[in-house]
């Protein structure tokens, strides 16, 4: 599957969500993002991986009423996988609109998750829309694309992943509105835990005290901090018979760490906070 197929499958998916995402705001993150909306402004959102980057996006869209484009950008992402290419078809060729190109028409919100992950010469065909211009040159066809109303940039990354190699340079940055996001204050995480795996209150903070229990290990053993998916992960294994010991190293122990000693080090923890396990 090709990224743009990809891509175009997980919009339709998006589009036929007809249920009211859940959403356990942090700070004044949703009064910010209508601002920009309002003001016409792109969006930066900043945070470390599981933290609610891309649940925020999307309920910002359903609470906007706008249609959704995401993009995970990766390494080989082409600015011909956002802006659009000429495909040969039965009839000869033919242009198909990017995601991106499409949002622009159609006054979408286009979502490009983990930015720094694109090739830098992708993200400058960001440049003309992030500021008052607004408008997306199609160099292939010869169009000169103002966006519509209502379309919004907003692309997101995970500052622990930044290095000298990768980064938005300072010219990308300063167009955008910047969002910085963190894993929940503990009564936020047990109410998100407890309504996205549907358990009880003392269990769901059970798993969110192992939750921040185990980012104080981040700094040490783990590469990476237990993300608020993971903690819901538990959750819902548990909700499902799954003994809690199976339940914390399938989606905790595992998915942070192929060490043993690490893995045992977080058995341990799990220990301490389900000792009848």
């Amino acid at each position: 599957m090709t990224a743009t197929v990809a891509i175009h499958a997980a919009t339709r998916d998006n589009e036929h969500k007809t249920q009211p995402l859940f959403y356990q705001a942090q700070h004044n993150e949703i009064g910010l993002f209508q601002q920009a909306d309002q003001h016409q402004l792109p969006v930066l959102i900043k945070g470390p991986t599981g933290c609610g980057k891309t649940r925020f996006v999307q309920y910002m869209a359903q609470q906007l009423q706008r249609p959704l484009y995401t993009v995970a950008c990766h390494d080989d992402l082409t600015a011909a996988d956002l802006v659009g290419r000429y495909l040969i078809g039965h009839q000869g060729t033919y242009w198909q609109d990017g995601p991106l190109t499409r949002a622009v028409r159609e006054g979408a919100i286009c979502y490009l998750d983990e930015v720094i992950e694109a090739r830098k010469d992708t993200t400058v065909v960001l440049h003309p829309l992030a500021d008052d211009r607004r408008v997306l040159p199609l160099e292939a066809t010869g169009e000169w694309l103002e966006a519509a109303p209502g379309f919004m940039l907003v692309v997101s990354y995970n500052p622990g992943y930044r290095n000298a190699m990768k980064g938005l340079k300072p010219s990308t940055r300063q167009r955008f509105v910047a969002l910085s996001f963190d894993y929940p204050k503990a009564e936020q995480e047990t109410l998100i835990v407890q309504q996205e795996a549907n358990v009880n209150a003392e269990l769901a903070g059970t798993i969110v005290r192992l939750g921040r229990a185990l980012r104080h290990l981040g700094g040490h053993d783990l590469e990476e901090a237990p993300s608020t998916r993971l903690l819901i992960h538990t959750a819902r294994f548990m909700r499902s018979g799954v003994s809690a010991y199976d339940a914390c190293m399938a989606c905790l122990a595992q998915p942070l760490s192929d060490d043993a000693l690490t893995q045992a080090a977080i058995a341990d923890v799990v220990s301490a906070h389900f000792p009848s396990m």
